[in-house]
């Protein structure tokens, strides 16, 4: 059963991991993840908050910062520290000798496990979201990411600098991460609140896909300084020219190609045909994307928009739903298992000038994405506050960059813990924000037609 050799090769030096235990870990560990987003999913919805918050807070309480159930080795923890691993110690006779192997190995089989979730949940809103509105929404998009990536860096490493007296490059890095939006939990929120399809979520989504592709090149900028001490010019040329043809050269094929699809699967006589040439196409695009150095999100997202486009739309919606209920949960616990809450410990000397500068990046990181909805002009029918609430979430996409600025060594650890801090409040409170400025907007609307 050599099902998970290739993780094998990386694992640690030491005691050979039976490829059964690394099964039976990694089953273990799907467990805890489906009963932490089930329990917190129920407990949020049951007091009217958006049930991705409950993954997120379920992802926390086995995480890094509770029990422990559910840890990675980036969070610089050892096998010692896992109790799935001192469980499997317990009752299936797993050696000491063997287990750091077999951390290793069950944490990068869960994290790609997690990775295929948010493509597949970026898959599924394209497939609910609607080509034409986004091309008719693009402008207003476009207007909202630009001033969604260049306020907060702005403000944000200036800031640092003349008030905190922090170098520029670690600054840089700071202000960097708060031009990022995470676009799977902004999504799976408006998803849960009937709002993807309206004017708003397009314009949301839109953004959020362009700041994304926008973080991309300023990361890579960003380590690229931190790395040489200067930017690569044609590196940087590369990326903004490899993301505008990508996007609008995969979905102008794709709706090209899109009858051969609906001819191929409708003489296909296997069951799943369907969803297994959707997931097939959804997949080589994302691939396409991770080799020119863009997120793999993008390419779902692309193929979903695609097929959304075709008649099979409806069915499909239906079949990959299933599917995404399956995976996408894994993404949202890692994310809140991952999330570290010790950094806002006050009695730690290295977090109390980390709390100053979170407290200073949060208030940037808010305003910084609150104000780009009030730069769409000329249409006062739109509820802007959701707008900008909406770019407000950081998630696993403003980790990203404390861990390259981490890894390059530029961030100090007060600043890494407030870049940390910044993530993790502007991940939880934009879910509850959302549902509280959409249903303002829906009561306004309700007494003006009355």
């Amino acid at each position: 059963m050599p099902y998970f050799q290739p993780f094998l090769l990386n694992a640690p030096a030491g005691e050979a991991v039976e490829p059964s235990m690394v099964l039976a870990s990694v089953l273990l560990s799907l467990v805890v993840i489906y009963f932490a987003s089930k329990m917190g999913g129920e407990l949020c919805a049951r007091i009217n908050l958006p049930p991705v918050l409950g993954e997120l807070v379920g992802g926390v309480l086995v995480g890094v910062s509770a029990f422990g159930l559910l840890i990675f080795p980036e969070s610089g923890l050892q096998a010692s520290d896992s109790l799935i691993i001192k469980f499997l110690e317990a009752t299936a006779g797993l050696s000491p000798e063997a287990a750091p192997a077999l951390f290793a190995t069950q944490s990068e089989v869960i994290s790609v496990l997690a990775e295929l979730g948010v493509v597949i949940l970026l898959f599924e809103i394209g497939l609910e979201s609607d080509l034409q509105e986004l091309i008719k929404v693009g402008p207003q998009a476009a207007v909202v990411a630009v001033v969604g990536v260049v306020a907060p860096f702005a403000a944000g490493t200036a800031g640092l600098v003349f008030f905190f007296g922090i170098d520029t490059i670690p600054a840089i890095f700071a202000g960097a991460a708060l031009t990022a939006t995470s676009i799977g939990i902004t999504a799976k929120v408006l998803a849960e609140l009937g709002q993807l399809t309206t004017k708003e979520g397009q314009i949301i989504i839109g953004a959020a896909v362009l700041d994304d592709v926008l973080g991309i090149i300023v990361l890579a900028v960003v380590a690229s300084l931190a790395k040489t001490g200067e930017v690569e010019i044609v590196s940087t040329i590369w990326l903004i020219i490899s993301a505008g043809t990508f996007l609008v050269g995969a979905i102008i094929v794709g709706r090209l190609l899109s009858p051969l699809f609906v001819s191929l699967v409708d003489g296909m006589q296997t069951r799943g045909q369907l969803l297994t040439v959707s997931i097939v196409f959804a997949f080589v695009l994302s691939y396409i994307a991770t080799v020119i150095q863009l997120e793999a999100i993008l390419g779902a997202f692309a193929a979903g928009l695609i097929l959304a486009e075709t008649s099979k739309r409806g069915e499909l919606e239906e079949q990959v739903l299933p599917i995404a209920d399956l995976f996408v949960p894994i993404f949202f616990v890692c994310v809140g298992a991952k999330t570290d809450l010790s950094v806002l410990n006050p009695a730690v000397p290295s977090n109390r000038e980390g709390l100053v500068i979170a407290a200073f990046l949060i208030v940037v990181a808010i305003v910084g994405k609150v104000i780009t909805g009030f730069t769409v002009f000329g249409q006062e029918q739109l509820n802007k506050l959701a707008i900008g609430v909406g770019m407000i979430p950081r998630g696993e996409v403003g980790l990203v960059f404390a861990g390259v600025g981490s890894a390059s060594g530029a961030l100090s650890e007060s600043t890494e813990a407030a870049i940390i801090m910044m993530v993790i409040l502007t991940t939880f409170v934009a879910p509850p924000f959302l549902r509280i400025v959409f249903k303002e907007s829906d009561a306004v609307a309700e007494s003006e037609q009355v």
